[in-house]
């Protein structure tokens, strides 16, 4: 897994956790190319906007003083939670390409189960659908698959929620969040 660069700030906590002694800021965050949640410690005197990128890699940062680990999803703030679906919103548009390739990729995880029957409203009869329309041509778009597919629920939605399930709650199996 590569590291990460820049991270998205989720939520800013310039008293730190309410019930937690260390009266330090932190900022809840998550990483813009692994989608992991991080817990940064900003700069002293830097103060962070919801929403804001902020650069993480090895060079010289200038908002964040260190990475503090991973941030557990216990401790995800509920405007951290609000923040969170508008940038899987985002990414997901940003990145179509990657997860039509999913779909396009996708195989069965044993004899009963396939990966897109994981994705939230997706049964066996999507699934067969999927497979069978990909075999005639791998699917261009999010578009491309609703025009081809009748009855199928929204893959740009599906993919959405299913990132989100996998960064908020312990999923056996997890298609897109290492």
């Amino acid at each position: 897994m590569e590291k990460e660069e820049f991270a998205i700030i989720l939520d800013y906590l310039p008293n730190g956790y309410p019930l937690e002694k260390k009266m330090m800021p932190v900022a809840q965050a998550i990483g813009k190319k692994n989608l992991v949640l991080l817990e940064l410690v900003p700069r002293r005197g830097i103060s962070l906007e919801i929403g804001e990128e902020a650069y993480i890699g090895d060079g010289k940062r200038d908002k964040i003083y260190y990475i503090l680990g991973r941030l557990h999803r216990e401790k995800l703030t509920e405007p951290a939670k609000n923040q969170l679906q508008e940038f899987i919103k985002k990414i997901v548009k940003e990145r179509e390409k990657e997860f039509i390739s999913f779909f396009n990729k996708s195989e069965a995880i044993n004899k009963r189960l396939h990966q897109i029957e994981l994705l939230p409203g997706f049964g066996k009869r999507h699934m067969q659908e999927i497979l069978k329309q990909r075999e005639e041509k791998e699917f261009e778009s999010f578009e491309d698959m609703k025009k081809r597919i009748q009855n199928l629920p929204d893959p740009e939605k599906a993919v959405q929620k299913r990132i989100f399930i996998e960064l908020i709650n312990l999923e056996r199996q997890n298609l897109f969040v290492h």
